[in-house]
């Protein structure tokens, strides 16, 4: 590798300009500052070209909290992050704010992937301690992308690409993640793209197709309703999991246009079943950050013809803690056009009491964690037990999820668990066997 020429290629700001190479915010240096940093450290070990790193550090869910306590308030925090990282990075290392709340890190002595990970960790700390606001405090994490040149790029733009490539990658795996830049992961993150192109190809040419999973009153074994499942199987790709597809879509910001389609084809298909049974239906964390879902989702039901007291929509708790004051309105908008919503993986979040209490739901579903240790975990019984106890004194509708054998099932009727669903009732299943499902079951209880 040689760097003869670099110097010549690279443009020197004269004085006047010096101010270009200062974020006014915070003081750091801004990204033409960083791209001088690299060029800096690459022509002073151009004899010797020895390992040294790039970093990006995120601030995760920075524009709720934007949005909640004003600009102010997130210029305030900005300028701690600052402070923190100058504070505690390396000697010799250069920070710098990119934009928004993305920061950028040269660290001339982290030579490889152990290094930046243990420094990575140590950041992510720093940042998870309380940001001061006048007499408010409130917590922040933040996701890292590191890549070590040259072996993740011998030039600026590509050590950087690989470096977002990195966050990226850790923004993908939740909040608080460390992630150095391999080629596996370049391999990981084309797949990705990839499949994110199939699946938006699917949606146009109406592809992914819905499955139903009854949902059963377990005092009469009665189907009362179905969830509604998505389902994908490319030509090319074969059958692809919805706990990859569907994250996928929501991490790449077409979530709406694959619910939108999936409801459409689930409320078409409940119009051909009995008017007493209900369609459930799965909301997106993404969905219900944005105020536009109710309005969206009650047009659909509108135009395909389906009573939106037919309609039952579940959100999760970690759902709803996004951006509480958007769910709220949102859940409060589909239950007064009549929409009932469920609480999903009941007993699995943070602080599952406290939505109860904030929220209006109509039901919670046990979360399958507990159901398939009931028959043999007093624990999870008891938990179960004090589940359903509460929720009738809130006069909330309990559904056991993940039922797969006869023992769960008649457990569940002795605590007087109202509904379930799960494998001993039925597996999801397309439009048309849902309808042999139903007239078998409406023909047994004739015969009966």
């Amino acid at each position: 590798m040689t760097w003869h020429g670099i110097s010549d290629r690279r443009q020197k700001p004269d004085r006047p300009h010096a101010v270009s190479l200062v974020d006014p915010l915070t003081g750091l240096g801004n990204a033409r500052q960083l791209r001088q940093s690299f060029y800096a450290l690459a022509d002073e070990r151009a004899s010797d070209p020895a390992p040294f790193t790039i970093g990006l550090a995120n601030l995760d869910g920075f524009k709720p909290i934007n949005d909640l306590f004003g600009p102010e308030a997130g210029d305030q925090i900005l300028s701690q992050v600052a402070h923190r990282l100058t504070a505690c990075v390396p000697e010799g290392a250069t920070v710098t704010r990119t934009v928004d709340d993305e920061f950028a890190i040269v660290l001339p002595l982290v030579f490889e992937r152990k290094g930046a990970e243990k420094l990575g960790q140590m950041l992510k700390e720093v940042l998870s301690a309380p940001f001061a606001l006048g007499d408010r405090s409130v917590r922040l994490s933040a996701s890292f992308g590191f890549a070590v040149f040259p072996f993740a790029g011998d030039t600026f733009e590509d050590l950087l690409k690989s470096a977002d490539t990195a966050l990226y990658r850790s923004k993908r795996r939740g909040r608080g993640q460390i992630t150095v830049y391999s080629h596996e992961i370049a391999q990981e993150m084309k797949r990705a793209t990839q499949l994110e192109q199939a699946l938006r190809n699917a949606i146009i040419a109406d592809e992914v197709d819905v499955h139903f999973q009854p949902i059963v009153d377990l005092r009469s074994d009665a189907v009362v309703g179905f969830e509604a499942l998505a389902r994908w199987c490319d030509a090319d790709l074969g059958y692809v999991s919805p706990s990859v597809f569907v994250p996928l879509a929501e991490e790449r910001g077409f979530i709406d246009a694959l619910a939108e389609v999936l409801l459409r084809k689930a409320a078409q298909a409940a119009l051909s079943w009995p008017k007493e049974l209900f369609l459930s239906f799965n909301l997106s964390s993404a969905q219900l950050m944005d105020p536009a879902t109710s309005t969206r989702l009650l047009a659909i039901v509108g135009q395909v013809g389906l009573d939106p007291r037919r309609l039952e929509l579940e959100i999760t708790e970690t759902a709803v803690m996004a951006d509480a004051d958007v769910a709220q309105r949102i859940v409060s908008e589909l239950r007064a056009a009549g929409v009932r919503v469920s609480l999903d993986d009941f007993g699995t979040g943070q602080s599952s009491l406290g939505r109860l209490r904030d929220f209006s739901f109509d039901k919670v579903k046990i979360d399958r964690a507990f159901v398939s240790r009931i028959s043999a975990d007093r624990a999870s019984e008891h938990i179960v037990k004090a589940i359903v106890s509460m929720c009738e004194g809130l006069e909330l509708e309990v559904v056991a999820e993940g039922i797969e054998h006869s023992s769960e099932a008649l457990k569940l009727k002795a605590l007087g668990c109202g509904m379930g669903q799960g494998y001993f009732y039925g597996k999801p299943a397309d439009a048309v066997a849902t309808m042999r499902y139903l007239s078998q079951r409406y023909r047994d209880v004739a015969a009966r």
